[in-house]
């Protein structure tokens, strides 16, 4: 489901899916909400049998604030880079955070029944949480340039990356799901299933200005290698 021109045909893989913590003197981020603490077992199947995935929930969100002192209330806003399924699970949790929503992601979302991998269940706590919405530009969320979510749809209509800007670390940028695997990355695959192709492409093409202007370094989210390389929790990038 990761190509489509065929390159991972009759291959099986395996796909981390992580949440992450922005901390900044104005507030806490929450970047991607993960697949849902309550969805571990018999849900979590109903919903990705059909695709032919078996996802598993080793480590639950909520545990790993409580080992950082932190609950969802304690968290200002939370980030979306789109809202398939694996990153929305847990966006109940922060009903009393600010959103940060694109307007044509949630619109697409909320009225094409045919888009895999949407439940809107899962995201509907937008309709009671705080909402500043996003449009076309990109969005600095703390206005210092520390960190900056980033238009780069064709994923889905509204999808997005965030670039972060860390004093010892760099510049990294976290890829939501313009990039699946290296392989995705190094030879521009597309997923069949993109809301479009062409938007895809281009945001490929910027995300690679970005990284090589700014000497970034790129975190593939759903990589289980890009996941490993990063500091075992509660360790971080600073």
């Amino acid at each position: 489901m990761f190509s489509d021109t065929g390159e991972f045909d009759g291959q099986q893989g395996e796909m981390a899916v992580p949440c992450f913590l922005i901390r900044h003197p104005k507030g806490d981020l929450i970047w991607d909400a993960g697949l849902g603490d309550d969805l571990a077992g018999p849900k979590l199947d109903a919903l990705y049998a059909p695709l032919g995935v078996k996802a598993t929930i080793k480590t639950t969100l909520i545990s790993q604030l409580s080992e950082l002192k932190l609950t969802p209330d304690d968290i200002e806003f939370l980030g979306i880079s789109h809202l398939h399924l694996d990153h929305v699970g847990n966006s109940h949790l922060f009903k009393h955070s600010t959103w940060l929503l694109n307007r044509k992601e949630v619109a697409w979302a909320t009225t094409d029944a045919s888009a895999a991998g949407i439940v809107p269940d899962l995201f509907s706590g937008y309709r009671d949480a705080k909402v500043e919405w996003l449009g076309d530009n990109d969005h600095d969320v703390f206005g210092d340039g520390s960190v900056r979510i980033l238009r780069a749809p064709g994923h889905t209509a509204g999808h997005a990356a965030l670039i972060l800007k860390l004093a010892n670390a760099g510049t990294v940028i976290l890829s939501g799901d313009l990039y699946h695997t290296h392989l995705n990355h190094a030879k521009h695959l597309v997923p069949p299933y993109n809301y479009s192709r062409a938007e895809t492409l281009a945001s490929f093409d910027r995300i690679e200005k970005l990284l090589a202007d700014r000497h970034a370094r790129l975190v593939i989210q759903h990589s289980p290698e890009d996941f490993a390389a990063l500091p075992k929790f509660p360790a971080y990038l600073d």
